[in-house]
């Protein structure tokens, strides 16, 4: 299959790299002189240093070009990239499925991927997520992942998942669109708590129990949008809430061990280096939570360390301060 991947962070390269063991695949990035330098490389020496490109990939920056015979497009940028890019694809004529790999709300909208890609596409172009626990550093290097690739359209989400599945990259289809977007948003969210509490050295029962309660948070507010619950015990709720939470190479949870030492927002963005979806995403959350009367808590505690000053101390001390709930609660 002829792939274009758009976005050459390290999550796109990555995938793009796993994917042209198999494929023809295309890696496109707006900036040339990003793409030359990766050209002369051999790698992309800012998100993946040290990962040698396979030898049928080949790079790109100019759109029109790229997409001329494409038969899959996968948008792998920050989520606030997603409509320009889905604009981008439109204003070009293409036809070809495509797939995204975005994991956050729209900041503006509050909306998840698949309601911008609806009013983006036009009807007639099979879409769908590709998400789930993956470290691009870990697929970059050939090490085995398990994916879930969601899609409205049943058929659809089979035949891709099928195609692109590997050896190394394990890809399970799935028609719970939703379900699979909310699970990879929200997990970001979680992992920056998970952070604080590893910051401040609470343990590991804090940790599990933080995880627990995020995972039922998870649950309800992706219930209460229209997902299945039982979405939310896969690869694209427990798996990469775990993943995610616990992992060292995980972007939102070094933000929270930051927060836990007390360093402010803006100079935590500004040393990360990388998008950290969990961020741009709390506050889109936490509207929609609002607007869907879902109860929140750990969301709205990282909002108010986030975007408040909330020490990290008061916060834990906030949600450990709770009344007494049942746990299905």
């Amino acid at each position: 299959m002829k792939i274009t991947v758009l976005g050459a962070g390290a999550w796109g390269t990555a995938l793009a790299m796993s994917f042209a063991e198999r494929h023809q695949v295309t890696l496109w990035a707006r900036n040339a002189e990003q793409i030359t330098q990766m050209q002369q490389a051999g790698e992309n020496s800012r998100y993946l240093p040290g990962q040698r490109f396979p030898a049928g990939l080949a790079l790109e920056s100019d759109l029109p070009r790229v997409l001329a015979g494409t038969e899959l497009v996968l948008i792998v940028t920050p989520t606030a990239g997603l409509r320009p890019s889905l604009r981008a694809l439109t204003a070009l004529g293409n036809q070809a499925p495509v797939l995204w790999a975005c994991k956050g709300l729209e900041a503006d909208t509050q909306q998840p991927a698949h309601e911008v890609a609806d009013a983006e596409l036009p009807p007639s172009v099979p879409r769908g997520i590709l998400t789930g626990p993956s470290f691009a550093q870990e697929v970059a290097a050939g090490l085995p992942a398990a994916l879930t690739l969601a899609s409205e359209d049943e058929t659809f989400a089979g035949s891709m998942a099928a195609t692109l599945n590997s050896s190394k990259l394990r890809i399970y289809s799935s028609t719970d669109i939703i379900g699979a977007e909310i699970g990879g948003a929200v997990k970001n969210i979680m992992a920056i708590a998970a952070g604080v509490s590893d910051g401040l050295k609470l343990g590991h029962n804090a940790r599990a129990a933080l995880l627990t309660r995020g995972l039922a948070e998870i649950t309800r507010f992706g219930v209460a949008l229209g997902a299945r619950p039982e979405t939310f015990t896969g690869l694209s709720g427990l798996g990469d809430l775990i993943l995610t939470c616990t992992g060292d190479l995980s972007r939102n949870r070094k933000v929270g061990l930051l927060l836990a030492e007390g360093k402010p927002l803006a100079e935590i963005i500004q040393n990360l280096g990388h998008v950290a979806e969990g961020v741009n995403t709390a506050q889109a959350v936490q509207q929609q939570a609002l607007r869907q009367q879902v109860e929140m808590p750990i969301t709205a505690a990282v909002c108010r360390m986030l975007f408040d000053g909330l020490p990290a101390a008061e916060a834990i001390a906030g949600l450990m301060g709770r009344g007494v709930k049942k746990e299905a609660a």
